[in-house]
């Protein structure tokens, strides 16, 4: 059964277990290259059968979306949106306890998001008037995983944050069951406590393309969030342009720095959570103790015949995960800059002062009381986060996603004409001598 690998030398783990994988270096297994050339007819890559259901989604709407279902997930439907009758019952058919765990996660969702400052302003002078006006981005699409196992949380952490925003239009696509097409009852109980009534049965590149493009049963959206398989990322990335997206995740991964009083069974606990998610999760844990890193790779080792997923995590801590050592603290603050993970948990001797050292991450979880799971489901912040090194210039999903800020410029004349003459100056600058005309027209007016 496998274990945590310890790399003793960084530049080694630079080479590999933190080195950074593009959409375009993406290995196909096997398996997998045998599924779309079985699909398709022919051998094809994941990016080329992307675009040709794009296209077959783009031309065919909801025809296409019902011959996707049939064939990738074995599901046979002739309609394709929930019921609403389906959704309210929806609370009724879990147990009270997980109702009430959604609630709490929502509502603490929505608290957290209520107070992120989105606001715009509008100042008025003898010149004139300049402001920014705050719209939100209308309608919204929401893309909630669903192949390998119920996401409910990520129908709260994408959809929450919108309707904060004031999105009023949300539509919401999941992928059917295999057999009956339903859709997980837990999924559903999630849109009715978010009180959203548009459910589509659709999973995959042709979900993403529905929301991009409009059927008959899918309307058109402004934006769509939400995180999915390889499938899902490449359709984002070729609808982007057509239709906003809020970025593209990839696989989950965490990042915990240790110091040598860490808990290594906690330290253990939390690195599983995070590879049971996929085979190509990464979980990292960075430490100036081998010590350390060597009981935590026991502790692993101990717990990983017990858990449900113990096959997905085990191919995960072979692929990308292991345990870094470094010289020091400060040395392991730079790797984590450098690595920009999407969770970074700090289990050090006062964690909070090492908070200023740290530049690029999605979330931080701040000592041995913070762990990462609680920020999957009841902390408050959204648990979309930037993966793939993006959190160097991206950021969580949050409220600002959800709106676009329209430039408000009302000038008086006086302010205008005089303004007028070094706009033309620079107009002239860049070759610009239509501008410059419309800027001197300004001027010459009586």
């Amino acid at each position: 059964m496998s274990t945590l690998r310890i790399y003793d030398n960084l530049d080694e783990a630079r080479a590999t277990i933190l080195k950074r994988h593009s959409l375009k270096e993406v290995s196909v297994p096997g398996w997998l290259a045998d599924s779309l050339a079985q699909l398709f007819g022919e051998p094809v890559t994941p990016d080329e059968a992307v675009r040709r259901i794009i296209r077959s989604v783009r031309e065919g709407g909801d025809a296409a979306l019902r011959d996707w279902n049939a064939r990738i997930d074995g599901a046979q439907l002739e309609a394709l949106a929930v019921p609403d009758a389906e959704i309210a019952a929806a609370l009724d058919a879990i147990p009270p306890e997980v109702a009430d765990a959604l609630r709490l996660a929502a509502d603490r969702i929505r608290a957290f998001h209520a107070k992120q400052p989105v606001t715009g302003w509008i100042d008025a002078t003898g010149e004139g008037t300049l402001g920014q006006l705050i719209r939100p981005v209308d309608p919204v699409g929401v893309y909630v995983a669903g192949a390998t196992a119920p996401l409910p949380s990520s129908l709260l952490m994408s959809v929450i944050p919108a309707q904060v925003a004031g999105v009023k239009e949300i539509v919401v696509t999941t992928p059917p069951r295999r057999g009956d097409g339903s859709v997980p009852p837990v999924i559903l109980a999630a849109a009715a406590i978010c009180g959203v009534s548009r459910v589509v049965r659709a999973g995959g590149a042709q979900a993403i393309a529905a929301m991009a493009y409009g059927t008959e049963s899918v309307p058109r959206v402004a934006k769509i969030v939400g995180p999915g398989n390889l499938f899902v990322t490449l359709a984002k990335q070729q609808v982007y342009g057509d239709v906003g997206i809020d970025g593209l995740p990839g696989p989950t991964e965490t990042m915990v720095i240790a110091d040598a009083g860490a808990d290594p069974g906690l330290a253990a606990a939390d690195l599983l959570a995070q590879a049971e998610h996929d085979v190509l999760a990464s979980a990292l844990l960075v430490t100036p103790s081998r010590a350390l890193a060597e009981q935590v790779a026991v502790e692993i080792g101990r717990r990983l015949e017990d858990l449900s997923r113990a096959e997905i995590i085990a191919q995960s801590l072979d692929n990308r995960s292991g345990a870094v050592i470094v010289r020091d603290l400060a040395q392991a603050f730079d790797v984590a800059n450098d690595y920009a993970a999407e969770h970074l948990c700090l289990l050090v001797d006062e964690p909070w002062g090492w908070i200023g050292r740290v530049r690029n991450a999605g979330g931080i979880f701040v000592g041995e009381s913070s762990f990462e799971v609680l920020g999957d489901y009841v902390a408050g912040p959204s648990h979309v986060m930037p993966t793939g090194g993006t959190a160097r210039f991206a950021s969580p999903l949050n409220v600002l996603d959800f709106v676009k800020i329209t430039s408000l410029i009302g000038l008086e004349p006086g302010a205008a004409a005089e303004l007028s003459k070094a706009a033309a100056i620079l107009a002239r600058a860049e070759a610009l001598t239509a501008h410059a005309a419309a800027a001197q027209a300004r001027v010459a007016r009586p």
